[in-house]
């Protein structure tokens, strides 16, 4: 597998909740943070896909330890795992950067769609940006319960 993108998301004060630590919810704020930084480092000097359309059709998210508010970011490690016609998912792995220690906080996969707006319907993967995706392909979302 090739080196995964790597983000590094500040965590916020109001990411908390009552337990006093991060709440379930922000993991997909947390995701989307390193998507959109990642989705535009890989279109180089061209457009992001972002930029024609794209939507989140699901989430998954395997929860490994609980992670509390601190200064430092947290680390996002983002790769391809698969695409098909009108799109493609991502796996995340969210961990400590190297410097704060080497805690896995959750691993995660996201499908995205590419969407034309306008026509309200999903838009075809166009030839350049499935071998922008593949350049980054790795392998499946380690996650617990495909052990099972």
């Amino acid at each position: 597998m090739p080196e995964p993108f790597v983000a590094l998301v500040p965590l916020r004060w109001s990411d908390m909740d009552a337990y006093g630590h991060v709440n379930n919810v922000q993991y997909l704020r947390l995701l989307e943070d390193a998507r959109v930084v990642g989705l535009d480092s890989w279109a180089g000097d061209g457009p992001s896909m972002l930029e024609g359309g794209i939507v989140v059709s699901w989430h998954s998210i395997e929860y490994r330890a609980p992670l509390t508010y601190r200064p430092a970011p947290v680390r996002v490690d983002m790769w391809v795992t698969r695409t098909h016609g009108a799109g493609f998912d991502l796996g995340y792995r969210v961990l400590d950067p190297e410097d704060v220690g080497d805690t896995v906080y959750a691993v995660a996969e996201t499908g995205l769609v590419l969407y034309d707006f306008a026509a309200a319907r999903p838009r075809r993967l166009p030839a350049d940006a499935r071998g922008t995706l593949e350049a980054h392909a790795g392998d499946p979302v380690p996650f617990r319960w495909r052990d099972r």
